[in-house]
């Protein structure tokens, strides 16, 4: 008896014991940081409020701590120490025109950023608890408008990484616009602490205005995407919406490009308007997947509304030279006006299925993809609150959540969609090829100008 009196002494006090940890793991950080989180995401407001010209005003990072079922609780904003940009004509919807305006590195240690109406880029560290702690100070970037960020590691010494940005437009062409914009790419090293700094001889004029920059899994390309290839007005002439430049082992790239490749050129008897790229990955054997919104018209003239055609989604190879060899070219994402603005996406964990947002129809297309193949699975994998091709009207933009950029978690489970006018993230389970919508979380992005999102 007195034995099993002792046990039970002993089996209450490790009960306590454990009682007393389960509390502790449970507890809300000053912060508002959850030990239970197990990953987060982070959202960029790109200022909230017009300065002056393309100038937004502070820009802030506001992070999210992700919870095991999918669903976020708000950490905390962290400004990036620039000022948001606004390079859009002032409706408020993707007004960088870009995608990759916010990344992260592989291992999840560090997040970049643009700050389009200051020039600079921004590095950060990411915490233990997934805040986030500025790395040194914001890098000029030496053009207008910097709108997408690109990393691959690095074997250098006291060197993590390399990282590529886009800017927009050269400032001599800033005044023409859209059609006129010509931009750069420059490059940093992402040095052991976060910090960035510059690599000498980097920069490279681009002839077309880019929306985006990405590495080959391999390291050795970079490829950039572009909004205004084929456009009439477009000083230089240049047809291509993707071109490729090799990368060197000083951090350079070579001297031109190397490549490029469009899938639609102008003035084709299609009829067909021309490409404009902006979201795109490059998975598995180099292939680039690339989303396709179809706004200036066959013969260059700029886009207007009504004339909008349905998006599409192109892929090609990058081979071993760096040329592009074109595999499914101008796959629709949708019918009769109802997929035009096809312009971001994001792959499943298994490669085999990725998801395109189309931004005024607020709505995901599912597609199949097969080493380079790819064709339309479901239209509307997942659709909110809209613009459908019915109404080509002006007001288009004020009726629709205009969805934009999107990130599946690390882990393959949830996808998180930024709502681009209505300051809202849009939850979803990736259930192979399908979604499922879990919830949405509103009341920390502004309503207009948000550019960026990222999952880990």
């Amino acid at each position: 008896m007195k034995n099993l009196k002792s046990n039970l002494l002993v089996l209450l006090a490790m009960a306590f014991v454990i009682t007393s940890c389960s509390d502790d793991d449970d507890v809300i950080t000053d912060g508002g940081n959850s030990n239970d989180f197990v990953g987060a995401v982070y959202a960029m407001t790109n200022g909230n409020g017009q300065v002056a010209g393309n100038v937004q005003d502070a820009n802030t990072i506001i992070t999210y701590g992700r919870n095991a079922d999918g669903t976020l609780t708000p950490i905390g904003p962290v400004p990036t120490g620039g000022n948001g940009g606004d390079f859009d004509g002032g409706e408020g919807l993707d007004p960088l025109i870009s995608a990759y305006a916010l990344t992260k590195t592989d291992d999840n240690e560090n997040i970049l950023a643009v700050n389009a109406g200051s020039n600079t880029i921004t590095s950060f560290n990411i915490q233990e608890d997934f805040s986030l702690e500025i790395a040194g100070t914001p890098q000029p970037t030496g053009a207008e408008g910097p709108n997408s960020i690109a990393y691959t590691s690095s074997n250098a010494d006291g060197v993590k990484g390399i990282v590529y940005v886009s800017n927009i437009t050269r400032s001599e062409f800033l005044a023409g616009g859209e059609p006129m914009h010509q931009g750069t790419i420059t490059g940093f090293w992402l040095l052991d602490d976060g910090t960035l700094s510059p690599i000498a001889g980097s920069t490279r004029d681009l002839a077309n205005r880019p929306s985006a920059v990405q590495f080959s899994p391999d390291g050795n390309w970079l490829v950039v995407a572009s909004i205004n290839s084929g456009a009439a007005a477009l000083a230089s002439g240049s047809e291509d919406e993707i071109v490729v430049y090799g990368v060197n082992s000083d951090g350079t790239l070579s001297a031109s490009q190397v490549a490029g490749a469009t899938s639609t050129l102008r003035g084709n008897t299609d009829g067909r308007n021309l490409p404009s790229a902006i979201g795109f990955q490059i998975v598995g054997n180099n292939y680039v997947v690339v989303t396709e919104a179809r706004e200036f018209q066959p013969d260059g003239t700029p886009p207007a509304f009504p004339a909008l055609q349905d998006g599409s989604v192109s892929t090609w190879q990058i081979q071993g030279d760096g040329s592009l060899t074109p595999i499914s070219t101008d796959v629709r994402s949708g019918e009769g006006n109802t997929g035009r603005t096809a312009c971001w996406l994001d792959f499943t964990s298994d490669g085999n299925t990725f998801f395109v947002s189309n931004a005024i129809e607020a709505g995901l297309a599912s597609f199949s993809f097969d080493n380079g193949v790819v064709a339309l699975l479901d239209q509307t994998a997942a659709s909110g609150i809209g613009t459908g091709g019915a109404d080509n009207g002006p007001d288009a933009f004020a009726r629709t959540e205009g969805w934009i950029d999107m990130w599946i978690s690390d882990d393959g489970q949830y996808l998180y969609q930024l709502y681009g006018l209505d300051g809202t993230i849009g939850i979803y389970r990736v259930n192979g090829q399908t979604l499922e919508f879990i919830g949405e979380e509103s009341g920390n992005l502004p309503d207009t100008n948000t550019q960026g999102i990222v999952a880990i």
